[in-house]
């Protein structure tokens, strides 16, 4: 048996980030915007591996 996908999250954004999304990403989805984002974001972090998948948290940077 597999395990479910988890739910998509619904986010609420700030008026300037929905001004960001609005002016500079013409033409994409907000969505998929956000998505490169966050995985720009957590792999800068270092919570993924070099192929894209979350680290287990003991082989994050930042556990301790």
């Amino acid at each position: 048996m597999t395990t479910p996908a988890p739910r998509p999250m619904r986010l609420v954004t700030t008026p300037r980030t929905a001004e960001i999304l609005r002016r500079c990403y013409r033409g994409e989805r907000p969505e998929a915007v956000l998505e490169r984002a966050a995985r720009m974001l957590t792999q800068a972090d270092g919570h993924l591996t070099t192929s894209g998948r979350i680290k287990p948290e003991r082989d994050r940077k930042d556990s301790r």
